[in-house]
């Protein structure tokens, strides 16, 4: 298991808040970092602080629409990006699972063929593609549908603890590592309260860290810090958190 945190579209803050992990997960494309802009700046950050790199993909666009040209548009320009972050060096990079409107069932096979093929794309430039649960959110994918569709396709997740929890408590978290922990490559990890309270230190809200541990105890993949805060010992503390719950087990 390796440990990294999330640090925006900010190499300022990769720079500042890194040292003590073993990558860093930057925010790039529209509204975000992008590529070309200080990608020298970037090495000379990672250099720094001794970290690998992995990416998150827009949050702007959504996966899939009801329209060929605009599906395509989609997978080119992701397809850009991945181009760019194999370029760099990222290891993973970080997908939201959105459509158009998430409900309509009859557009689900259309996700799963664009999902299929960014997923294709960051296989050529040899950057692992991991699909994120965000069915809280309005346009994402429900867990089960989520899973389901990993499953299919053959993808690798982003299970977002906080955002599993935001959809429906514990019991969401597991169900879904019931029947899909073995998709799961990379954790987003972060503690919620039930009122909204998102992207918390582990240990201030609500989430069952154990009920993670039930499934995925000795995990080998990558687990990034998604806690909104430059304060590196708090940052620390949580990964400490993290690790003493996936190495052991309890």
């Amino acid at each position: 298991m390796q440990i990294g945190l999330t640090v925006g579209d900010s190499t300022e803050r990769l720079a500042a808040t890194a040292a003590e992990f073993a990558f860093a997960e930057l925010s790039i494309g529209e509204s975000a970092y992008g590529p070309g802009d200080a990608d020298d700046e970037l090495r000379d950050a990672l250099d720094a602080s001794d970290a690998d790199l992995c990416v998150h993909l827009p949050f702007d666009q959504v996966v899939s629409t009801p329209v060929t040209q605009l599906n395509d548009a989609i997978v080119d320009y992701q397809t850009e990006l991945l181009d760019w972050a194999g370029s760099v060096g990222a290891r993973k990079a970080v997908l939201h699972a959105t459509m158009r409107n998430p409900h309509d069932t009859d557009q689900r096979p259309t996700f799963a063929d664009q999902l299929s093929a960014i997923a294709a794309a960051g296989d050529d430039a040899g950057v692992e593609v991991v699909v994120e649960n965000v069915g809280h959110q309005a346009r994402g994918l429900p867990l089960s549908v989520l899973g389901d569709i990993a499953e299919e396709t053959g993808t690798a997740v982003c299970f977002d603890v906080g955002h599993a929890y935001m959809e429906d408590g514990n019991d969401a978290i597991d169900r879904f590592l019931g029947g899909h922990a073995d998709r799961v490559s990379h954790l987003h990890v972060h503690d919620v309260r039930g009122r909204g309270d998102t992207h918390l230190p582990l240990g201030a809200g609500e989430v069952d860290y154990g009920v993670v541990a039930e499934h995925l105890s000795g995990f080998d993949g990558t687990v990034a810090i998604e806690v909104f805060t430059d304060d590196v010992p708090l940052l620390e503390d949580s990964a400490r958190r993290v690790r003493d719950h996936l190495d052991g087990g309890a």
